[in-house]
């Protein structure tokens, strides 16, 4: 690779566990935290993502959740760049997470269930 081109961009697998007692905060700043994920979801720098639970949740009530973090699949070409990225989101800014981040080689990947009509989403009564 010649030193003008750009480098090449992978997937990473970013695990972001939330800091204790930050459940309170996550929820105070959860419009904010989506109403900013556009733009990188759009360009295609966020692939997925979504919270992880400390158990199923029971119903849809977000309040009710155990929270444990976030995860997300990103595409791009170091360390640094997600870091910046993830430094400017809402959750960082006020101490709901950090992150942590290993380049991610993906085995399969299916369609979002119910986006599908092959892959119905299971918690539709059909």
């Amino acid at each position: 690779m010649s030193s003008t081109e750009a480098p090449q961009k992978v997937e990473w697998l970013v695990v972001i566990p939330d800091f204790p007692d930050a459940h309170e905060k996550r929820l105070e700043v959860r419009p904010q935290h989506f109403g900013g994920l556009k733009p990188a979801v759009d360009s295609g720098l966020y692939k997925m993502g979504g919270a992880v639970l400390n158990e199923p949740p029971q119903g849809s009530d977000p309040t009710k959740f155990s929270f444990a973090g976030s995860t997300i699949v990103i595409s791009a070409a170091s360390r640094e760049e997600i870091k910046e990225v993830l430094r400017n989101d809402i959750y960082a800014k006020e101490g709901v997470w950090d992150a942590q981040m290993w380049p991610f080689l993906c085995a399969f990947r299916f369609p979002v269930p119910g986006q599908d009509e092959k892959f119905p989403d299971p918690n539709t009564k059909q």
